[in-house]
């Protein structure tokens, strides 16, 4: 489990996550709901209207809304942007459970204590129907993701499966208003009807979830059990019952992209079950806090769960790939379902598509993913893969000759155990064993010697091209040359932000480091050149010649040696950068599906801001005459960098042109702006005239001088 987010709060009992932005909605049992950005850690507002718990909320899919139904028997309708309840809707009798918005219609569904769950049309603001039949506490009720269907879970120990068909035909349309009212037909049984009632349980239901793809359906009980049934048009049937909780099942979720079942309980454990029974259940558990509720992202891999000291959001895997690309080299390896894939980038303009081969295949059983991928770039002879995996803490090396490419019965393959690993030449690996013992060995996977670094305590290790490799240790990085058996670099870290990944320039001039949020930008040698912090997570980067493009969850952004760094362009889906075409503008990367892409970027800024750093005048005056930067940012930064006399061409403020030619010592270009700021406001043109007068003076111009008295009315200096 892999915790993204965590927040400490009263007991959380409901929860739900914004459809497209990066926020979670969690109702507490104090009665106030907290709304949070899970990305930046940050609380942004928190609603206060309910008297007593609130224990349901949910978002709508497209409007800048959310319901919450609580303790006293109210359901409110909120606009997140007005911060303020748009209204409330009252008519159960008793504590009310869960409330959604249906993902297309006007409507609402509720589940309450008082037996009934509720359908509410929210833009008429009254009851379409109430729907009875259970003769117990109402705990959950859904809508089905595609259907016109809604489940609901009682403690009289059933989940209940209702067609709502008639009451869509009957009273709306798709996000259209209607103006249908609680009407004659009340107790409608025409417009719904119950269609299966799944009898099971020996004690109350406390949730049941629709499978958002499939006709299963999952429910968790009192009974200690979570269930999963199957449904057709006629009936529906139990397929599975899972064990393993001590206590109540408080609620379950089916993964959203993976056939894994997740529960949680009071019994302070979350459990994930693989429906295809092909693992053994995972078990997350806490020391000492019950849980309550669950929520699963709409689109992302993400998973809420409320306890009663608060919430988190968490994933259960790493959904980072495996891969390994070199500056100098137009290709990426990356794993993908068991192989080991070559990918040959090409410009999005190019005619010829992208091409991929799987060049290994790896024989195991076990579907472990590798945390790490490293592919030997010095050896033109043989492909040689280290793939390296973290809950066991082993590795494999995989080789083959490049001529039998695909031909896997010629593969050769060797394990070992490693907490890392890095090749050094074209022949030799480094690993780094549990002991913290340092190893060289061949490609037949036999030790050759071992590294002896005296007064250092290493815990990790990464590639430094020929003959060296890098060392993590607590508060350091340190660039070991193992020919010459010696410490050629040291730069000092936070230890708390340990470095998590290393990214060479292409002539080996420059590397950045960067851990979860510090990016580090050395020279070869690791003399530091800057540091900068990200307050969202850094997910990779490229090397553009000697600028650095990195990217976070929703950004590429860009970092130059001297410091200077900027946002290139948006993103709206995460992705792994590989390598930066500098010629055709585009920034290869592959995503969490493993599918690689192309992005387009404008790098004219960083271009010019290297271009100013190196006084490269032509290709300044080329992009500042070539209108795409503009901006009084863009002056500033010339002449910030001491470069007033070029920014002094471009400038047309006559304001900012007077103080750039003073800047400069242009007495002249100064005198015909001070003349034009006059001539616009007489007070700002006297101010202009006396720094000119000084200013001239200071230069010996006479004329100028006794001209800008003149001006001021400075006739005892005159």
């Amino acid at each position: 489990m892999l915790v993204k987010f965590e927040n400490k709060s009263h007991r959380v009992k409901g929860l739900a996550f914004h459809p497209r932005r990066p926020w979670v909605l969690a109702s507490l049992h104090n009665g106030v709901i907290e709304l949070w950005d899970y990305r930046m850690d940050t609380k942004i507002d928190e609603f206060c209207e309910h008297e007593g718990p609130v224990r349901g909320v949910d978002f709508h899919s497209s409007r800048p809304l959310f319901v919450s139904g609580g303790d006293d028997y109210k359901i409110k309708v909120w606009n997140y942007q007005l911060k303020r309840c748009l209204f409330t809707l009252n008519g159960h009798l008793d504590y009310i459970r869960t409330v959604q918005f249906h993902r297309n219609y006007p409507w609402i569904l509720s589940a309450s204590d008082d037996q009934t769950i509720r359908m509410w049309n929210w833009q008429s603001r009254s009851c379409l129907i109430v729907l009875t039949g259970h003769n117990h506490y109402v705990m959950s009720a859904q809508f089905h993701p595609t259907r016109d269907l809604v489940l609901s879970a009682s403690l009289d120990q059933t989940a209940r499966v209702w067609d709502i068909s008639g009451l869509r035909k009957k009273t709306v349309s798709p996000m259209t208003p209607t103006d249908s009212g609680v009407g004659n037909d009340m107790f409608g049984v025409s417009d719904v009807g119950v269609k299966h009632v799944l009898e099971g349980h020996s004690r109350g239901v406390n949730w049941a979830s629709f499978h958002h793809t499939m006709p299963y359906i999952a429910t968790a009980a009192d009974d200690r059990e979570v269930k999963l049934w199957r449904m057709n048009d006629d009936k529906a049937w139990e397929v599975d019952t899972m064990r393993g909780h001590i206590n109540n099942v408080s609620c379950v979720l089916f993964h959203p992209k993976k056939d894994l079942i997740i529960s949680n309980s009071e019994d302070k454990s979350i459990r994930v079950w693989d429906m295809n029974k092909e693992s053994a259940p995972q078990v997350l558990r806490r020391e000492n806090d019950r849980y309550w509720i669950l929520a699963v992202h709409p689109n992302l891999n993400l998973i809420g769960a409320g306890h009663d000291s608060g919430m988190m959001v968490f994933k259960l895997e790493r959904e980072r790939p495996a891969y390994d690309c070199s500056p100098s080299h137009k290709r990426m390896y990356f794993f993908n379902d068991n192989y080991i894939v070559e990918h040959t980038f090409r410009s999005q303009s190019s005619s010829v598509d992208p091409q991929a081969s799987q060049i290994f295949r790896r024989n195991s059983r076990i579907n472990e993913k590798p945390r790490t991928l490293l592919y030997n770039y010095a050896n033109r002879q043989q492909h040689c893969v280290l793939l390296l995996f973290e809950p066991t803490g082993t590795y494999e090396l995989h080789v083959t000759d490049k001529k039998r490419n695909g031909d896997f019965s010629r593969q050769t393959t060797h394990k070992g155990f490693a907490k890392a690993a890095a090749f050094v030449s074209r022949t030799r690996f480094a690993v780094l064993d549990k002991n913290r013992q340092i190893w060289q060995r061949d490609l037949k996977n036999e030790v050759k010697k071992k590294i002896s670094i005296p007064g250092l305590t290493v815990n990790f290790i990464f590639p430094a091209g020929l003959g060296r490799i890098l060392l993590r240790t607590t508060d350091a990085m340190v660039l070991y040359d193992i020919q010459a058996m010696k410490v050629v670099g040291e730069l000092r870290i936070q230890s708390r932000h340990p470095i998590k990944y290393v990214v060479w320039s292409p002539k080996h001039r420059f590397v950045a480091m960067f851990s979860k949020s510090n990016i580090h930008i050395a020279r070869a040698n690791l003399d530091e050149c800057c540091f900068t912090f990200e307050n969202s997570r850094i997910k990779s980067g490229a090397w553009d010649e000697d600028t650095f493009v990195y990217n976070t969850a929703t950004h590429i952004k860009y970092l130059l040696p001297n410091g200077d760094k900027g946002i290139i362009r948006t993103i709206e889906d995460p992705v792994y950068i590989c390598q930066i075409s500098p010629n055709s503008n585009e920034v290869h990367f592959l995503n969490r599906e493993k599918k690689a892409g192309v992005a387009k970027i404008d790098p004219t800024e960083y271009i010019y801001k290297v271009a100013v750093t190196k006084c490269k005048y032509r290709t300044v005056v080329r992009i500042m005459r070539s209108g795409k930067l503009v901006g009084k940012s863009i002056i500033a930064y010339l002449q910030k960098k001491g470069f007033p006399e070029v920014a002094l061409h471009f400038v047309k403020d006559e304001k900012i042109k007077f103080q750039l030619a003073l800047q400069c010592g242009n007495i002249a270009t100064a005198k015909e702006s001070a003349e034009k700021l006059e001539k616009k406001n007489p007070k700002e043109g006297k101010k202009c005239w006396e720094k000119l007068g000084v200013e001239a003076l200071r230069q010996g111009v006479c004329h100028i001088v006794e001209e800008a008295y003149m001006k001021t009315s400075n006739f005892d200096r005159l």
